[in-house]
């Protein structure tokens, strides 16, 4: 009998709009055509698929939810926790499921606590602070400018628009209070690390592998200075170009791929994710930030650096799967005590 995968997701088309929600309040979500993608992958490993969709139908399914294990690709609506919803209620119904569990997503997602665990873990990331308009922040900032200004637990670079990067205290101030405004939280004011762009994306939980490098091209550019991804670049394809392999030294993909593992062990992400770097014009790396839940698209950077694996896109998403499977103890025969009528 076929394994049955459950395939948890949230669509841009499903979210409902606020009044005062920014532009780019969907952009974490999901498309209909990456689900199609997924779908397609994963049936081609001989599973079956069973679309679940956002928390809230998980909830109204979850004691006949009729599936081996969740593929899981929820990144919530709202709050900080929004991404750990899934996987808690996942956890607490003993439900296996591909990814990162609430606390992994929850650490991941709040970028403070990821870098103090970098910091901790001895891993090279930009300067920072935390600000609010309530701070003080011309003593907050001991570390001069440039700094970028970021929403402190938003991905898919919401709220960086090209005005982010800031020179000044007058710039600094209209950044943290348009953060504060326009995305009710607090803003992570960084260090503004001048150089080129990278991205990493890691496989498996206890021993993780790095995969190739890639290398992100803007506008035609490999150096970046000081420019940087913004959310309306990102709405245009053509001005965002992935490069894989990477045109970059044998040491520098190295460093680049020990220090993605380190990162990825550091914060105890599982299964898949993906690390995003800046090098320094000395040549010198820092983490950004890692996400457990990267984007699954073909158009994105798992579509291109499996390709520098010579390997399909479908065979990356099975090889995903499997990580999880075996993680939790499931062969590709036997059957789940999750399938209807099991709880």
């Amino acid at each position: 009998m076929k394994k049955i995968v459950g395939l948890t997701y949230d669509l841009k088309s499903d979210w409902i709009s606020r009044p005062d929600d920014p532009v780019d309040a969907a952009a974490e979500l999901d498309t209909e055509k990456t689900i199609h993608s997924l779908i397609r992958a994963i049936t081609s490993g001989g599973f079956e698929v069973k679309k679940i969709g956002h928390v809230n139908n998980l909830l109204k399914n979850i004691d006949n939810l009729g599936v081996d294990i969740v593929f899981n690709i929820a990144e919530g609506q709202h709050g900080r926790n929004r991404e750990s919803q899934v996987p808690m209620i996942l956890e607490m119904n003993d439900i296996p499921f591909v990814g990162g569990d609430a606390l992994n997503m929850g650490v991941t997602l709040d970028k403070i606590l990821a870098k103090k665990c970098f910091m901790a873990d001895g891993i090279p990331t930009p300067r920072y602070f935390n600000a609010t308009r309530e701070d003080d922040l011309k003593s907050l900032n001991t570390i001069g400018y440039p700094l970028i200004v970021k929403c402190r637990f938003e991905g898919s670079s919401k709220g960086i628009s090209r005005h982010s990067r800031v020179l000044n205290f007058k710039e600094l101030k209209e950044q943290v209070d348009r953060v504060h405004t326009a995305y009710q939280q607090a803003a992570l004011c960084e260090e503004f690390i001048s150089g080129t762009e990278f991205t990493v994306g890691v496989l498996g939980t206890e021993k993780p592998v790095a995969m190739p490098v890639v290398q992100v091209k803007l506008e035609g550019k490999l150096d970046l200075g000081d420019d940087f991804y913004t959310f309306s670049r990102l709405q245009r394809p053509e001005l965002v170009e992935y490069i894989c392999p990477a045109p970059i030294s044998q040491a520098l993909e190295k460093k680049l791929q020990d220090m993605a593992c380190h990162a990825y062990r550091s914060v105890d992400c599982r299964d898949f994710g993906r690390v995003d770097f800046r090098v320094d014009k000395n040549g010198n790396p820092y983490v950004l930030e890692i996400n457990p839940l990267p984007c699954l698209s073909e158009e994105d950077v798992f579509y291109v650096a499996s390709k520098a694996m010579g390997i399909t896109y479908e065979e990356i998403i099975i090889r995903i799967l499997k990580f999880a499977m075996d993680r939790c103890g499931l062969s590709h025969g036997t059957l789940s005590r999750h399938l209807v009528g099991a709880h």
